[in-house]
């Protein structure tokens, strides 16, 4: 039977064979639906990628609003496109650590203030033109400039000084930061020429693709780079993004074999989807978190009572089961998780309309709670809203909802009006998440967040190379923010992706993000 399930496996692999034909083939020999699964993908896996053909993406967030710019991508969308584009000079590894991208190699000096990264050599951007130090330190600058709004400012503050010492970068930073190689890792800092000063929205890179077509909020279409300089990645011919952002539409692409791949799946539904026998679904656990975020420095959300009384008034037990339906866990109003290396546990805050209601009464507020949202923001948003109002209506916390249109909810809302439901997607370290939305300067800081002790702390932490003390430092910093911050933080999130079975190449919890750290069009293949 062995050798039979073998030779079926590879008629699957040669694309001889359909998975379903072989799941029913492996089912009448005797196999569980899991052993073959296995079984094939190992197979498929083992006899390696192939290239040429289409990969399509049904992907959520995106919308007439977004830029090719990096320094403005604010969602899924625009991250993935950058991707085929474009390259930072290091990006995550899937194992852990960072590993080269744009630079061969990187090494810090011994106190970590100096940083310095070797253009790797001989690469080309899509243009043919050769990638130089000088257009990577410029790409950098760029970003560090308060009229690019770059969601990368927060980072760029931390650096005194970039130049060149001819084919490497050198980063001076105003203080240590063990970290920064992982900050460098940043989808917002692709290198372009001239660091993108003349056109920043030219889509000119040294990624595997090249972008073709272009209708933004709707389709992106891009063709292989025939100069890129890694044949380990960029398998397809051609890679097509849909932007789908209702979340039925987007599952029936999948399920008609519209699109191989999605994004968000919806949780109530994963399940359901996992079943058909052409489909697998993929979970990936990490540091993403679905929120509602307040502006702390804004009436009536600058009252410290009605913040908390926010915080009790949230029943986050009941998100997650509702809303998440098994694929995360529970929040505590601070946007690090357990999947963070410096993490450290804080006691629950519980659901307690009792408290809420005094923080209420003793804010003197008595006027209703505007909380905007849009299927945009996270998958079931609208839905966690309307449990937020219940909640706190039974705490006599009046709360009005305003459901905004999809298109243009993240330049239009998030970061714009005082409440809303938003999403975060985390970053790999705390230096980084803390740096791009809480550091008071920080051009993303969504909950206008301002303390004085938590920067210092956060400058303080860079440079600390004990991780016990390290580790102290980002719990109070924690502390801070849960306590006196705009976030109201209910669940964790899993990643829910999914794939049919014409592509291949899936590789699981790959760096901790969603569809493979936004690598899987690029590293998957057709089958």
């Amino acid at each position: 039977m062995k050798d039979q399930l073998n030779y079926l496996a590879g008629r699957v692999s040669a694309g001889l064979m359909s998975r379903r034909e072989f799941m029913g083939r492996a089912a009448a020999l005797g196999l569980t639906a899991a052993a073959a699964n296995t079984l094939l993908s190992t197979r498929v896996m083992a006899d390696g990628p192939k290239k040429g053909g289409t990969i399509r993406m049904g992907v959520q967030g995106g919308s007439t609003t977004d830029s090719l710019d990096p320094a403005l991508a604010a969602n899924q969308t625009p991250l993935l496109v950058g991707r085929m584009w474009g390259e930072p000079l290091v990006e995550l590894a899937d194992g852990g650590g960072v590993q080269g991208k744009v630079a061969e190699s990187f090494e810090g000096s011994a106190d970590a203030a100096t940083w310095r990264f070797k253009i790797r050599n001989g690469i080309t951007f899509s243009n043919g033109q050769s990638v130089t130090a000088e257009d990577a330190a410029k790409s950098l600058l760029r970003h560090s400039n308060e009229d690019a709004k770059s969601g990368a400012l927060g980072i760029m503050r931390g650096v005194k000084e970039v130049t060149t010492d001819g084919d490497t970068v050198v980063v001076q930073l105003n203080g240590p930061n063990a970290d920064l190689p992982y900050l460098m890792a940043d989808y917002h800092l692709l290198i372009q020429p001239g660091g993108g000063m003349d056109d920043p929205t030219a889509a000119i890179g040294t990624g595997p693709y090249i972008l073709k077509e272009v209708d933004m909020g709707v389709r992106f279409i891009a063709e292989k780079n025939p100069n890129y300089w890694d044949a380990d990645i960029g398998h397809a011919n051609e890679i097509e993004i849909i932007v789908i952002n209702d979340n039925t539409a987007r599952v029936a692409a999948l399920q008609s074999g519209q699109v191989n791949i999605i994004d968000r799946v919806p949780p109530r539904t994963a399940g359901l989807v996992n079943r058909a026998p052409s489909i697998d679904v993929r979970t990936t656990s990490g540091p993403g978190h679905y929120v509602f975020i307040a502006h702390v420095n804004t009436a009536p959300f600058d009252n410290q009572d009605v913040m908390m009384a926010l915080k009790y008034g949230i029943n986050r037990q009941e998100m997650v089961d509702k809303i998440l339906h098994g694929y995360g866990s529970i929040g505590n109003d601070t946007p690090i998780s357990a999947a963070y290396p410096y993490y450290t546990e804080f006691e629950q805050r519980d659901y307690d309309p009792d408290k809420a209601a005094h923080h209420w009464k003793k804010s003197g507020h008595d006027q209703p709670i505007l909380l905007r949202t849009s299927e945009n923001s996270f998958p079931g948003a609208p839905d966690a809203a309307a449990l937020f109002q219940q909640s706190c209506q039974a705490a006599g916390i009046p709360m009005e909802i305003k459901r905004e249109p999809n298109d243009g909810y993240w330049s239009e809302v998030w970061n714009a009006k005082p409440f809303c439901t938003s999403y975060w997607g985390g970053r790999p370290t705390q230096d980084q998440m803390f740096t791009t939305a809480y550091l008071s300067t920080a051009d993303w800081n969504d909950t206008r967040f301002n303390s004085a002790r938590f920067d210092e702390l956060l400058v303080a932490a860079r440079a600390e190379l004990d991780d016990a003390k390290r580790t102290a430092m980002y719990a109070e910093m924690g502390g801070i923010l849960r306590d006196t911050g705009g976030l109201i933080c209910p669940m964790f999130n899993d990643f829910i992706d999914a794939t049919t079975d014409r592509v291949a190449g899936w590789v699981d919890g790959a760096a901790g993000f969603a569809l493979m750290n936004s690598y899987a069009p690029l590293k998957m293949w057709v089958a």
